[in-house]
C-alpha cells in the first residue's frame, strides 16, 4: 500500500499501537536489567566464598602434604625394619600413610572443582555486565523513542493533510530509522562483548602460561592473543559498516555501493559481485541515497543468505529524471505464488520504493535465479 492511500485515523492507531509496543518493551527490558543485577549480586557473593574455601583448602592441602611425607617417612622405616614393629604397627602406618593420601587426593580434587566453577562464574560476571550495561542503554534509547512518539507525533494527523506531507512523513520514518542504525552501529554489544570476553580470560590464559611454561610459550599465547584481537576489531568495523555505512553521507551512492559490495565479496568469498554504473556519478538527495543503498542491500543479502548464489550482478544508472537498478543472481531461486520467509524483506523493499513514488518488480523461477528491478523518479 502507498503511503498516499494512508488516512490520518490509521496512522493514529499505528502511533498509539507503537506506544503501547515500546511502553511493554521498555517494562521488559527494565525486568531483564533488574534480574541480572541480582543475578550479578548473588553470583559475586557466590564467588567470594568459593575465593575464601580455596584459600581453607590451600592451607589444609598444605597441612596434609606435610603429613603425607611423614608418613611415608614412617612407612619406610617400617618396610626396611619390619621385623623391629608388630604387625599391628605395621597395619596402622600402612593404613595412616592410605588416609593421609587420600585425604590429599580429595583435597585435590575439591580445589579443582572449586577453581573451575570460579572461572565459569567470572565469566558468566563479564557478560551480566555487559547486558546490565546494553539494557542501560536500550532503556534510554526508547525513552527517546517515547518522546518522539508521543509529542512530535502528537499533531501527525494535521502534518499528513495532502499528499505531499504524507510522503514527506514516511521519508522521515525511514530518517528515523537510519539514525537509530547509527546509534546501534556505536553501541552494538552482542557480538563484540562475547569477543572482548574472551580477550579478557585469554589475557589472564597469558599470566598463567608465563608463571607455569615459561616466556617461550607466553609469548606464542600472545601472538594467538593479538590475532583474537585484530579479528574482534575486524568483526566490529564490518558490524558497523554494515548498519550504516559513513561513506553514504561523505561520498554519496556510488562509491559507497562499489565499497559495501566489494566489502560484501571479500567477506563472503563464495560469491562474486560485480558492480556497473552505466550512469551519472552523482550525488542524490539524502533520502533518496539511504532508501536505495537498504534496497539494494537487501537484495544482495537474500541473494547470498537465502539464494546461496555464487555470482551476483548490481547494475544501476542515473539520470537526470530518475534511477533505474537491476540486481541479478544465479542462486537457487523460488516461486512468487508461494509465501516465504524472506517475503518481509521483500515488502519493506517494496514499501521503500512506495515511499518514493518509485517501482520495483521481482522475477524469481526455481533454479534459475532472482532478478529484482527498481525504478524511482527523481524530482526535477
Amino acid at each position: 500500500m502507498k503511503i498516499m492511500q494512508m488516512n490520518v485515523k490509521s496512522i493514529d492507531e499505528i502511533r498509539e499501537e507503537m506506544i503501547e509496543t515500546v511502553t511493554c518493551s521498555k517494562s521488559d527490558i527494565f525486568q531483564i536489567g533488574e534480574q541480572c543485577r541480582q543475578d550479578y549480586e548473588n553470583m559475586t557473593t557466590e564467588l567470594r566464598t568459593i575465593k575464601q574455601t580455596m584459600v581453607k583448602l590451600i592451607e589444609e592441602g598444605d597441612k596434609l602434604d606435610v603429613q603425607v611425607q611423614e608418613a611415608r617417612v614412617m612407612l619406610s622405616e617400617v618396610s626396611m625394619n619390619f621385623k623391629k614393629y608388630s604387625e599391628e604397627e605395621v597395619r596402622e602406618a600402612y593404613e595412616k600413610a592410605h588416609q593421609l593420601q587420600m585425604d590429599l587426593s580429595i583435597n585435590w580434587q575439591y580445589k579443582k572443582q572449586l577453581l573451575d566453577k570460579r572461572d565459569d562464574l567470572e565469566k558468566r560476571l563479564v557478560g551480566l555486565n555487559d547486558t546490565i550495561d546494553r539494557a542501560d542503554q536500550l532503556i534510554s534509547q526508547i525513552s527517546v523513542v517515547m518522546n518522539y512518539l508521543t509529542s512530535d507525533l502528537e499533531q501527525v494527523g494535521k502534518a499528513l493533510e495532502n499528499a505531499k506531507a504524507k510522503q514527506d512523513f514516511g521519508l522521515r520514518i525511514i530518517e528515523a530509522q537510519e539514525e537509530e542504525r547509527k546509534r546501534l552501529s556505536r553501541e552494538i554489544h552482542d557480538g563484540p562483548a562475547q569477543m572482548l570476553a574472551n580477550v579478557i580470560m585469554r589475557s589472564d590464559l597469558i599470566e598463567r602460561v608465563y608463571r607455569d611454561r615459561g616466556p617461550d610459550e607466553a609469548f606464542s599465547e600472545i601472538h594467538n592473543y593479538k590475532i583474537m584481537v585484530r579479528s574482534a576489531l575486524y568483526e566490529v568495523r564490518r558490524i558497523i559498516y554494515d548498519l550504516r555505512p559513513m561513506a553514504l553521507d561523505d561520498l554519496g551512492l556510488v562509491p559507497t555501493l562499489r565499497k559495501y559490495l566489494q566489502t560484501i565479496e571479500e567477506y563472503h568469498k563464495q560469491s562474486k559481485i560485480n558492480f556497473v554504473n552505466m550512469g551519472l556519478e552523482r550525488r542524490l538527495p539524502a533520502k533518496f541515497e539511504v532508501a536505495l543503498f537498504r534496497i539494494i542491500q537487501e537484495s544482495v543479502q537474500n541473494a547470498i543468505k537465502h539464494a546461496n548464489a555464487c555470482e551476483i550482478a548490481v547494475k544501476m544508472e542515473i539520470t537526470k529524471t530518475a534511477v533505474t537498478v537491476l540486481i541479478k543472481d544465479n542462486g537457487v531461486g523460488f516461486d512468487l505464488t508461494e509465501p516465504k520467509p524472506e517475503s518481509f524483506g521483500m515488502m519493506g523493499m517494496k514499501e521503500r520504493v512506495d515511499l518514493l513514488d518509485g517501482e520495483i518488480t521481482f522475477h524469481s523461477k526455481i533454479d534459475k535465479g532472482t532478478e529484482v528491478f527498481i525504478r524511482v523518479p527523481l524530482l526535477n
